[in-house]
């Protein structure tokens, strides 16, 4: 872990800052292939090419979220052990599992037990989405995982919380609302489409919660909450501060549980928007004034290519394919993956272990008590 942590400064990732790992995660991978490599013959010890019972491919590397040293009492870029604490990048996220299992190999290898399971370990690179020809994606591409899918999965990435069996799906969307530009003395002929936005998240938000509420199976799984729609994100088009905008947009997600179907809520979300551009006019009984309008009447002049009625647009940030990708995934409580995982925690607790049902809102399915 040790030397794992040290590679860090080299594999911290984020594209959206222009920040990504130098040599594709490569240096972590080396750690790790090093850690089951026989010096003298350059041959993996455990591997079937030195006679053990690991099979090995390398084809994927590891990443850590950037660390900001001045901002650390302690060096982020190396393992720093104190009592039962360890500090530093990547001790739980992600290169501490990356140690754990990289050990566990090494042990299955040392000892070859007799196993009624084979058992894969899968190490993903490219988790942030900026880089090509690798990751999750490749590694089902070719076929990697397909004997994965015979017995339970288990994926080692809980940092900082708790075992889950269970996750909501994520739908991402973005709503564009158009307008008309006008000075902002005269906001009676002008359709606002900040207001237009506010409005229409507000009509989108009340029919999802009407149409989508609490499930009793989320209590079951523990699920600290329903399914949910929300924003995080708006601009609009720019302009002086004395104008009206012609657009905005507002960005946002769909949080859905794994007991709803992905294409019911794209089909309502849909008739949602066409309800909503047909029923302009009753939106406009807000508290906004009397002089916004989003349909405007008909004394108010407007030139060629303007708007005399606002538009609602819905653009989904993906197809179907990646919606059901990204589906929500609830556990079976009685499966063999999820009762081992109870009896693992009963033994090493020494105490009574109840279902591990403890879920949260990340976009990746989970199973067994931790992320598939």
């Amino acid at each position: 872990m040790a030397r794992l942590m040290d590679e860090s400064k080299f594999l911290q990732n984020n594209p959206r800052l222009g920040i990504h790992p130098q040599e594709t995660e490569k240096r972590a991978a080396q750690v790790v292939i090093k850690e089951l490599e026989v010096r003298s013959s350059g041959l993996l010890a455990y591997s079937t090419k030195a006679g053990g019972p690991l099979i090995v491919e390398v084809g994927s590397h590891f990443d850590v979220v950037p660390a900001e040293p001045e901002q650390w009492s302690k060096d982020p870029f190396h393992l720093t052990v104190e009592d039962d604490n360890l500090y530093g990048r990547g001790t739980t996220d992600c290169l501490g599992h990356v140690a754990l299992l990289t050990c566990f190999l090494r042990e299955l290898g040392r000892t070859k037990p007799k196993l009624k399971r084979s058992i894969v370990v899968v190490f993903i690179a490219a988790e942030e989405g900026a880089e090509k020809n690798v990751g999750v994606d490749k590694v089902l591409e070719k076929g990697k995982l397909e004997e994965a899918k015979n017995g339970p999965v288990y994926w080692v990435d809980s940092a900082d919380s708790n075992p889950c069996c269970g996750t909501a799906g994520a739908i991402s969307w973005s709503l564009k609302c158009k307008g008309r530009l006008f000075h902002s003395g005269f906001p009676n002929k002008a359709i606002n489409s900040i207001e237009m936005a506010q409005e229409a998240m507000g009509f989108l938000q009340e029919r999802f919660y009407n149409d989508f509420p609490p499930l009793p199976e989320e209590g079951l799984y523990s699920f600290t909450t329903g399914s949910h729609m929300k924003p995080t994100q708006i601009e609009c088009s720019k302009g002086s501060f004395n104008q009206i905008p012609a657009e905005t947009t507002i960005h946002g997600d769909i949080r859905l549980s794994p007991f709803y179907e992905v294409e019911d809520v794209v089909e309502h979300i849909e008739q949602y928007i066409k309800d909503l551009n047909s029923e302009l006019n009753d939106l406009e009984t807000h508290n906004r004034g009397p002089w916004s309008k989003f349909v405007l009447p008909l004394n108010v002049q407007v030139q060629d290519g303007e708007l005399r009625k606002g538009k609602v647009e819905l653009n989904w940030m993906g197809n179907m394919d990646t919606f059901k990708l990204y589906a929500g995934i609830a556990v079976k409580l009685e499966s063999d993956g999820h009762k081992a995982l109870v009896q693992a925690f009963r033994e090493s607790n020494d105490g009574p272990a109840a279902p591990l049902c403890s879920c949260d809102g990340w976009n990746t399915p989970r199973l067994g008590g931790v992320r598939h």
